[in-house]
Formats: structure tokens, sequence, C-alpha cells
């Protein structure tokens, strides 16, 4: 049984864990027993979560820059002594409009934040996981990383890659006992997803309310997720309860039909 499966002292790196999902996913998997470690780019909110947190340990890292996710590991490796679980978080939303209308640099900046940040923060976990007895590693994805989201291209790209790398590392991992596995969030609620609402509100000429109602038309249950949600498939498809679960993309949204 689930109850039965021990989070006792696995050793955690959550990215952007300071606010929104990751530090929801820090408070489920500190109650679960771990030794959790986050980083941010957001000194005030990294100190925010160690006060309600306090067994939390945390750095400020921009896991977009290569540079700084090297310091970031060498002080994951002093604090933890390993890692057992990779939870990569860290995300933007990006820019919303026409593709024709978008800049270069809002792209590469999106898909810097969204997936190389991903690609750097493996490259530097892999070593430290095969040394763990069950390593694991979860990369966040999005509803839009198996749907097309109009107005929001780089973003859906940046999360239907991260669907991509999951699968190619499940692969190539699987052989030394890590499994890999993306998560894809629905409509979360929150002020990430109010923003990208009224962003999108303002580009259709609509209001913010009836743009926040299209959201929920689409999605069977008829309302958004919430980070508890997503926290809680996290701890599951990290624990060893789902010790077969790996190359998987979980949605967790509702079952969301369409992206307006």
């Amino acid at each position: 049984m689930f109850d039965d499966i021990s989070m006792q002292d696995q050793r955690v790196l959550i990215t952007a864990g300071a606010s929104g999902l990751g530090l929801e996913m820090a408070r489920v998997f500190t109650a679960a027993g771990c030794d959790v470690f986050v980083c941010d780019i957001n000194e005030t909110a990294l100190t925010a979560a160690r006060k309600e947190l306090p067994k939390l340990q945390t750095a400020v890292a921009d896991v977009s820059d290569e540079a700084a996710v090297d310091a970031l590991f060498a002080k994951v490796g002093e604090a933890l002594g390993g890692l057992d679980i990779l939870i990569n978080n860290a995300g933007i939303a990006g820019p919303t409009g026409k593709l024709e209308t978008l800049s270069l640099a809002d792209w590469d900046r999106t898909l810097s934040v969204n997936i190389t940040s991903q690609f750097l923060c493996a490259r530097r976990a892999i070593p430290l996981l095969k040394q763990s007895d069950a390593g694991v590693m979860i990369n966040m994805s999005s509803v839009a990383g198996h749907l097309g989201y109009a107005g929001r291209s780089p973003y859906s790209s940046s999360k239907w890659a991260t669907v991509g790398f999951t699968k190619t590392l499940a692969i190539e991992l699987g052989e030394f006992g890590i499994r890999v596995n993306a998560i894809l969030p629905g409509a979360v609620e929150g002020d990430r997803i109010r923003a990208v609402i009224a962003a999108k509100a303002k580009e259709a000429g609509k209001s913010v309310e009836e743009m926040t109602t299209l959201y929920t038309q689409h999605v069977s249950l008829g309302r958004m997720v919430t980070a508890r949600d997503i926290a809680n498939m996290a701890l599951f498809i990290a624990s060893g309860a789902a010790a077969s679960v790996s190359g998987q993309a979980l949605v967790v949204d509702g079952h969301t039909q369409t992206l307006v």
C-alpha cells in the first residue's frame, strides 16, 4: 500500500522552489520526511520559504546560467551529500502574441529558462542520481506540452521539448535504475495563471472574467487544478509506489480538451 512507502531522508533538489508549485512541492516532500534543497532567483522568497519550513536548505541561483548551475550543485553536494530526486521546476510563461509579433530575445529567454535549465541541471544531477539507490528525475512540462496553444508559441514549444527530453532520458538512464517522468499541469490556480489570462484577454479583446470562463469551459471537471494536486503527483512518482513508472508524460489538468 502507498502508506507503506517511506520517503524518509530522501535527498531532493527543487528548482524555482521558493514560491508557487515549487514551494508546494517543498512542503509536501518535507512533510514526507525528505531532506529538501530549493533554489530560486528570488532571495526574498527564499527567506520566506525558510521561515515557513525551517529545515529547508536554499540557494539563490538562475538555473538557465551554466556557471550558476555548477555553483548550485557544489552547494547541493555539500549540503545533502548526494541526490536522490531532482525536480526541474523552473519555468516562465514567456510572451503572449502571434508569432510574427514576437522578438527573438523573448523566444530565446523562454526556451533558456524552460528547457535549457533542465538540460543544465540534469547534466549535473545524473552522476549523483547514478549513485542513489532509487534515482528519480521529474521535469515540469505543461498541458501545453501536448496541445497547441495559440498566442503562446515559445511556451508551448518549450513544454513539448520537455516531454521529448524526458522520454529520451528515461531510455538513456533506465539501465541505472533512474526513473524520469514529466508532469503536465493544466491551469493551476494562482498568480501566474491570472497574469496569463489577463494577457490573453487583452490580446483577444475580452474581459478577464470572460477569458477565465473560457479557460474552465474546456476542462471536463470544469475547474482549474491546485498546486497541491501537482505536488501530490510529484510525490507519488518520486516514491517507490511508482517504481515501474518511467518515461511518462503525466497530465494533471482535469482533462483539458483544448487551450484558448
